[in-house]
């Protein structure tokens, strides 16, 4: 009984409280600095949308930029030994010349970042100098090309009807002449970017040595009826003043100054850029310079894409995550231009045989209803084009609309020359010449390259892509170096 009595006196007790255990709060460091609590765990959805995204981007771009500065490196490289070659004193530099103009539809800083980008390293690799000539406006490089090339005529001796003040250049060229200073022997030559300013290039060299040396006459003012143009005009206040001043003479009186009422008008401003001296359609009936050379300076040109509009935004974003394929093919084609040792000319090839003969009425029909109306099979009439004519034609397809935008009312004689034809002289087009590069630069341009890869690989050390990752992560057991912790002493602990 006694026994059952403490077991029902023990029942009855209330149940010992037992003492919650204090969950862990972290890192008391970080507590201290007010940080939250980290705790590991699996991120959601939306974050893992968000980080896949965002780190395929941004891997992509680190990798076409490190692809780049390899690319970059491969053509300076190609070109440096340029630069330690010994100068006489007495020589200068090699000199190109350099054609950059606004593309259409943008500013002139997209043409400057693209030189100083993918054009400028290289050029100061092989220690050359350049002059740049820029077009903010269409039809001011075809404007800067012509008249160069009309003071290279007077300066070879032909005359024109106004002669002009000598400028700078020719004062600086003639104290260098008499200091024994001599021009580089070096080929040298012109670099064009872009096929907007390749076709203001080539129509300058046209109308710089087809056209005349002097500008040609201006149109005469048209001059209302009934008004003679001998008679003062009732609103001009020139005219009485100079009636009162032969009154005076006559009388013997002095002659009263006057000041007119209204200040003259200021002149009128030039045209910018210069209209053209010759339009295409009289190439072929002008003469050629009689100080033409036989072979222009050599010129070549470089891809400019250039593409705008909120729709060609993948296309924007696909050549931005691959500049290095257009730096590979913009370096190759400078160290070619540096290195370049002769020339050849351009040629004018078979491009096409047509069906339609031009002078027949079916030409002005579609090209579907004209192979319809004339036998399979059967050529009336073929054409050529030169080679200038086909460089980088792709980009006019996408430039932007304001380049084939006809002139607004008011502006029928603005010339146009992105949007038309690239009309070229046969005599201008055989004279033209481009850089030719020799195996021997082609094959040292081969062996720089296997060696860049062959260093690459010697710094990689032979690891994939996976196993360089785990290298940086710290997770790859290959070529593991010790930790400072994990070592002992080097020396002997006695000493």
């Amino acid at each position: 009984m006694a026994d059952n009595a403490k077991a029902v006196a023990e029942a009855s007790k209330p149940p010992a409280q037992v003492m919650p255990v204090a969950k862990a709060e972290g890192n008391p460091a970080l507590r201290m600095m007010g940080l939250p609590r980290f705790r590991a765990k699996i991120p959601s959805r939306n974050w893992l949308i968000f980080l896949s995204i965002t780190g395929s981007f941004t891997t992509a771009l680190l990798y076409d930029r490190n692809q780049k500065k390899k690319v970059q490196k491969k053509w300076c490289d190609l070109v440096s030994h340029l630069a330690r070659e010994t100068l006489p004193v007495t020589q200068l530099p090699r000199r190109f010349t350099i054609f950059l103009a606004a593309p259409p539809g943008d500013g002139l800083r997209s043409a400057r970042e693209y030189f100083q980008e993918y054009v400028k390293p290289v050029l100061v690799a092989a220690a050359v100098e350049w002059d740049v000539v820029e077009g903010r406006r269409e039809g001011e490089v075809r404007a800067g090309v012509a008249e160069k090339v009309r003071k290279l005529r007077r300066k070879h001796g032909e005359k024109a009807l106004v002669e002009l003040e000598e400028p700078e250049e020719d004062l600086v060229q003639g104290i260098q002449k008499r200091a024994g200073i001599r021009p580089s022997s070096d080929l040298e030559g012109d670099l064009i970017i872009g096929r907007h300013t390749w076709k203001e290039y080539v129509r300058g060299l046209q109308e710089g040595w087809l056209g005349p040396l002097h500008p040609p006459e201006l149109p005469p003012i048209a001059i209302p009826a009934g008004v003679s143009a001998s008679e003062p005009s009732l609103e001009d206040p020139s005219s009485d003043l100079t009636s009162e001043q032969t009154t005076a003479s006559e009388s013997g009186d002095a002659p009263v100054s006057t000041v007119p009422s209204e200040a003259a008008p200021p002149p009128p401003k030039p045209l910018t850029p210069i209209p053209p001296y010759i339009s295409p359609s009289q190439y072929s009936s002008s003469s050629l310079a009689s100080t033409a050379p036989k072979a222009l300076p050599p010129a070549v040109a470089l891809p400019f894409p250039h593409i705008l509009g909120i729709l060609n935004t993948p296309t924007r974003t696909y050549r931005f995550l691959t500049q290095r394929r257009l730096a590979d093919e913009v370096g190759h084609t400078v160290a070619d231009m540096v290195l370049a040792r002769s020339t050849r000319p351009f040629v004018a090839e078979l491009d096409f045989a047509s069906s339609i003969d031009p002078d027949s009425p079916s030409a002005s029909l579609s090209s579907g209803e004209a192979q319809s109306s004339m036998g399979e099979g059967e050529v009336v009439a073929s054409g050529s084009r030169w080679e200038q004519q086909g460089v980088y034609m792709d980009e006019e397809k996408e430039w932007h609309k304001s380049a084939r935008k006809p002139n607004a009312p008011g502006e029928e004689g603005k010339e146009r020359v992105w949007s038309e034809a690239m009309v070229l002289d046969e005599r201008i087009g055989e004279r033209m010449t481009t850089f030719v590069n020799s195996m021997a630069d082609d094959e040292r341009s081969r062996r720089i390259a296997e060696e860049h890869a062959r260093q690459a690989a010697d710094r990689q050390g032979g690891r994939g892509w996976i196993e360089t990752i785990k290298l940086w992560t710290g997770f790859s057991e290959h070529d593991r170096r010790v930790k400072g912790w994990e070592q002992g002493l080097v020396a002997n602990e006695s000493e």
